[in-house]
């Protein structure tokens, strides 16, 4: 049986966003040490991809090699974009637009560089998805632009103010 490729990017191995935090780290880590620890599996394989976890955990909990893991893989994602050519249904020229294709225009808010949507702004997906702006409110990814797309579900009605509890009257009310 031929030895499974893992990747060797510590954030794919580590199964983690590049924005997490380290106590996300660690617990992804001790998750999959769990399943790949040589006690409790056999084999060589086990030995091998701990070998690899181990690694991952370091570089990423160390600031400076974290720091400069990213600025590689920013780097490295550059010149892949600056390499690929736009296919010919997005508009021509923008290696910046997702696979929603070109922003419809009228832009409000800031402007994404990721994911489906990227070269759109944060208006313009309030008005076309709604959903993927409270799915960016769940993700870590979606931290920086947490308090205008929260003014943006507000606005659509999607998040309410919270309402205020009354206090229960009666014998037992609390003092």
């Amino acid at each position: 049986m031929a030895p499974v490729a893992r990747p060797t990017d510590p954030y794919k191995l580590l199964q983690v966003d590049p924005e997490a935090d380290p106590e996300i780290i660690v617990a992804a880590y001790r998750r999959l040490a769990r399943r790949y620890h040589p006690d409790v599996s056999a084999g060589g394989e086990a030995v091998a991809m701990m070998v690899a976890l181990n690694r991952a955990r370091d570089i990423l909990l160390d600031p400076a090699r974290r720091a400069a893991l990213d600025r590689d893989r920013r780097a490295d994602a550059g010149a892949t974009a600056a390499s690929a050519a736009a296919p010919a249904s997005l508009s021509p020229g923008r290696a910046d637009t997702g696979s929603a294709g070109p922003p419809p225009g009228n832009p409000s808010g800031s402007r994404l560089d990721f994911g489906r949507y990227a070269g759109w702004s944060l208006g313009e997906i309030a008005r076309i998805d709604i959903a993927y702006l409270e799915w960016l409110d769940r993700m870590s990814i979606g931290r920086r632009y947490r308090e205008e797309v929260d003014g943006l579900l507000r606005r659509s009605g999607r998040r309410g103010t919270p309402k205020r509890v009354e206090e229960p009257r009666g014998l037992f009310r609390r003092r």
